[in-house]
């Protein structure tokens, strides 16, 4: 969820904001459902607020009027005017930071009790969802589903990798929230890959479909898409290789493929900081590797390509000979 002043929310429940702020409340509430659950958490508690704040109101009038039948019988030159209380938002400004963190509070255990949380830290993971739905889960990546997910196959994924073999249902779309972007499938087998600011969805079976904001994109088998978080462009093209599933096949296949794009995923499986030499990196591989020794799979590069290795600390440099 993206953060949002609380106090900017406040002025809009009151209808005090000036359009500047409009757009921006608008912006942020059709950015993401966390948002829209986060803001009608807070509209209720508000609303609750507003409703005593009216019910205090009335007891104080009802009061004046106890009040002034007791006094009836006192002599007064003139006549009393009695003024109605005016609606007085004052109180509600200054309790706003009770009622913000009421809000958060009710907004975060209503997204907890809703969405379950796995996280698969140093180790890569097989989950089934309710539906039988299929899930490989890389290390380091996080991802949530629906409580009800029979009847509401939501998942949110925030951060890592993910291989879904998606169970076929087609009177219920399976739909993976990553920030802005969805992915909406009836029964496919895909990878979604969420790193730093890039997306990276790869098809393996069946239709995907992409969306972010007004644009959509449908891919098939050996499609995939990449979408920059800065550009928020959606660029379909083939998938060349099948690297991207290296975590779920234990293996590392390069068919052609281009030496950085190779050393590039060594470096995420690993957490290593391999570099080349910019005499290396024109050059592609044909070459199989297992996930076990990167001591091994460096020695199997170089003999292929008649490289070395050198070392500098924690960087690891391949050249050629």
């Amino acid at each position: 969820m993206e953060s949002m002043n609380d106090e900017l929310l406040i002025k809009f429940l009151l209808k005090e904001t000036n359009e500047e702020e409009n757009a921006e409340v608008q912006n942020w509430l059709s950015a993401s459902t966390e948002n829209a659950t986060y803001f009608a958490q807070f509209e209720k508690i508000w609303d609750a607020s507003d409703d005593l704040n009216e019910q205090t109101v009335v007891d104080e009038n009802e009061a004046w009027v106890k009040f002034k039948a007791k006094t009836v019988a006192i002599p007064v030159k003139k006549e009393t005017i009695v003024k109605p209380l005016k609606r007085n938002y004052t109180w509600l400004k200054i309790a706003a930071v009770f009622v913000i963190a009421i809000g958060t509070w009710s907004a975060y255990n209503f997204f907890a009790a809703t969405y379950k949380d796995i996280v698969s830290g140093n180790e890569i993971i097989s989950q089934t969802l309710p539906d039988g739905s299929e899930l490989t889960i890389n290390k380091n990546s996080e991802i949530s589903f629906a409580r009800n997910f029979r009847n509401n196959r939501s998942v949110h994924l925030k951060k890592g990798d993910v291989f879904f073999n998606v169970a076929h249902d087609k009177s219920s779309p399976f739909v993976i929230e990553i920030d802005k972007v969805a992915v909406e499938v009836v029964g496919t087998s895909f990878n979604i890959k969420h790193l730093k600011d890039q997306i990276e969805v790869v098809v393996e079976s069946g239709i995907v479909k992409v969306s972010l904001g007004n644009e959509e994109v449908k891919l098939i088998k050996g499609e995939r898409i990449l979408i920059d978080a800065n550009t928020k462009k959606l660029i379909k093209n083939k998938s060349e290789d099948q690297l991207y599933n290296y975590y779920r096949t234990q293996l590392f296949i390069a068919n052609n493929t281009p030496l950085p794009k190779l050393v590039e995923v060594l470096n995420e499986a690993y957490g290593s900081h391999i570099v080349l030499t910019d005499d290396v990196k024109n050059l592609t591989i044909y070459i199989t590797l297992e996930l076990g020794s990167l001591e091994n799979n460096l020695k199997y590069i170089c003999d292929v390509l008649k490289l070395k290795v050198s070392r500098n600390q924690q960087e690891i440099l391949l050249s050629n000979k």
